[in-house]
């Protein structure tokens, strides 16, 4: 019997803040990557599942491929660009512009070297006129020559099933890699303390964000008297500068309030029990520059080689 089930792998890539992670997010109908209106908000190379009777397309969502400023921005440029070889298809992010950036220029380098299909997706359609796209597309178009051009909103899902079936051409027939309840390789640990530094992101002010990391030291769960169990969650989030602890902290444990309280009830979601959130704050100067605080904080150096 033909396998008529193809399976592979994709990549997101872009610049910082393109939308990358809400799109693989509505892609795969649940919030995995986390997402804030500052850039550089994914680190890690995320990866996610989408299944269908047609097939299956693993994810990986990418930090944004920028200039680095210290071993950590070194890290995620190197493990963005590392996962361009790796896939099957790249799906290239981009703004809904005629102007082709510095940014955007380094990756038309990138992906001038590799043979890989390469999907150009104009995001953020929502926010321009539809007669406006096919100038954006012409603009590109001129630059290199795309498997496919597809615009979307990732915000409003608009046009999101057209990419899916795109992407579908350019991947092997084969089994599927994951079963179909599977959507993220992700650890709960280290989805939790993500959730915690996109609720910390979006309430911190502009200078701080990119210093922090979130550690999760606990999670247990207890039993609550004939109700659902609890999950006790324990967690810290860590700084560069002590002068940050305290705008962390704010006043009276405020803020910090305002961050357990904001992330709460995304951790249950994912959880799917009740949770209870202690949260901490420690100073651990430069730790962007160290590579030990870095492996200790989920980041390895070695890996984006």
């Amino acid at each position: 019997m033909e396998n008529k089930f193809k399976s592979g792998f994709a990549t997101l890539i872009g610049r910082p803040n393109v939308g990358k992670s809400t799109l693989m997010n509505y892609l795969i109908g649940q919030k995995i990557a986390i997402t804030s209106n500052k850039p550089q908000t994914t680190r890690n190379r995320i990866q996610t599942v989408y299944t269908s009777e047609e097939g299956q397309i693993v994810f990986l969502d990418t930090p944004g491929i920028h200039k680095a400023r210290n071993k950590l921005g070194s890290y995620m440029v190197k493990t963005a660009e590392r996962t361009l070889t790796e896939v099957d298809v790249i799906l290239w992010l981009v703004e809904p512009t005629t102007y082709i950036g510095a940014g955007e220029r380094h990756i038309l380098e990138q992906l001038s070297r590799i043979k890989t299909p390469v999907i150009l997706v104009i995001n953020k359609t929502d926010t321009v006129k539809k007669a406006e796209i096919l100038t954006f597309i012409d603009v590109y178009r001129k630059e290199m020559e795309f498997a496919e051009i597809v615009p979307v909103s990732a915000l409003k899902g608009d046009n999101t099933d057209t990419l899916i079936s795109c992407i579908m051409k350019y991947l092997p027939y084969g089994p599927a890699f994951y079963d179909e309840d599977t959507i993220t390789d992700q650890p709960q640990r280290q989805i939790t303390a993500e959730l915690i530094r996109e609720k910390a992101l979006r309430c911190l002010e502009e200078e701080i964000p990119h210093g922090i990391a979130v550690t999760v030291e606990k999670m247990k769960s207890r039993k609550n008297a004939g109700k659902s169990p609890i999950m006790d969650i324990e967690a810290t989030i860590v700084c560069e500068r002590e002068s940050h602890k305290g705008i962390i902290i704010g006043k009276q444990g405020s803020m910090l309030k305002k961050i357990g309280s904001l992330a709460r009830p995304d951790i249950e979601d994912m959880l799917e029990c009740r949770v209870n959130l202690q949260l901490w704050v420690k100073v651990r100067k430069d730790w962007r520059d160290s590579e030990l605080y870095m492996k200790n904080f989920g980041y390895h150096p070695k890996d984006s080689e």
